[in-house]
């Protein structure tokens, strides 16, 4: 009988008969928006392109990526303080010394500040298990010399990891991580030092994977989110749920989305099943979560 390769990272789980439970104040979805502040080399490495999937470095690739961290971020924030939404910036940490005033945004909305690798120009695939400790620690050690405190929660470049990715981050101090998108609440993965939690982090609600790489347009990613949320609300009455938006300033922060991200943001807050919405970032989806009594979380 065929037997195929299995992960063994966390516990096989489907949704009927898991316990219910609440999130604070009897709350039953968990809304945050996670944002991708990044910064990439200049003519090498890892370089998505807004009109060639794949291409190579460019200039122009390299000068719309950074209109992301000129223009586009300001132009996000902006919108997201007028709705009062805080975030978990997935920052890397070289974005400390490139573009400090974006940290110091960051750092006064109280935004839970989440480790992404020290740039996107590089991912973890194919790293020797030292190599990644090294560039794990030293993305870390940064934002501890800036902020004064660690990340508590980590999403590789590029979501990607190795086979010891989990292990190593547990080793380092991380408590939850963003890379394995299997469900729509909290689960523990097991690690060779204790177990870290996956925080539900979306594959497919971000607008990487589906304005750049799916080539949708602003309007039909802002269908996206709002179908989301319509369906998670109605879910929400049977079992808690997390929703998450992703979202890179670079593509969405351009003026022409930003009205249709204004319009789903719109949709959700004027919900009438509003008052069922926790809005908060991951660290404290984290913090609320180990607190439940164990079984809980699966």
């Amino acid at each position: 009988m065929l037997k195929l390769p299995k992960q063994n990272r966390y516990a096989r789980s489907v949704l009927p008969g898991r316990p219910d439970w609440s999130w604070p104040d009897g709350k039953r979805l968990a809304f945050y928006i996670a944002t991708n502040v990044e910064t990439f080399a200049f003519g090498t490495g890892v370089s998505p392109d807004a009109v060639v999937l794949n291409a190579p470095p460019t200039i122009r690739n390299f000068a719309w990526r950074d209109y992301g961290n000129r223009i586009a971020f300001w132009n996000l924030y902006d919108l997201l303080d007028e709705f009062g939404i805080r975030t978990s910036c997935l920052v890397n940490s070289l974005m400390f010394d490139e573009y400090p005033e974006i940290i110091e945004r960051i750092q006064k909305r109280g935004d839970a500040i989440v480790g992404h690798g020290r740039t996107n120009a590089e991912t973890l695939r194919g790293l020797w298990e030292d190599d990644e400790r090294a560039l794990i620690a030293e993305a870390t050690e940064t934002i501890v010399a800036h902020t004064g405190k660690p990340p508590r929660g980590w999403l590789g470049p590029g979501a990607a990891e190795t086979p010891v990715t989990p292990d190593l981050l547990k080793e380092a101090g991380y408590e939850y991580l963003l890379d394995w998108p299997c469900d729509d609440q909290p689960v523990w993965i097991e690690t060779r030092a204790g177990r870290l939690m996956s925080v539900p982090y979306p594959f497919e609600l971000n607008d990487m994977g589906q304005i750049l790489w799916r080539q949708h347009t602003a309007r039909q990613f802002s269908h996206m989110v709002t179908d989301q949320f319509d369906e998670l609300i109605r879910q929400s009455d049977d079992h808690p749920v997390v929703m998450c938006v992703s979202l890179h300033p670079y593509l969405i922060g351009q003026p022409f989305r930003l009205a249709a991200l204004r319009q789903a943001l719109e949709h959700i807050t004027s919900h009438p099943g509003f008052d069922k919405v926790w809005i908060t970032n991951s660290d404290d989806i984290y913090d609320y979560a180990k607190t439940l009594e164990s079984g809980l979380i699966q």
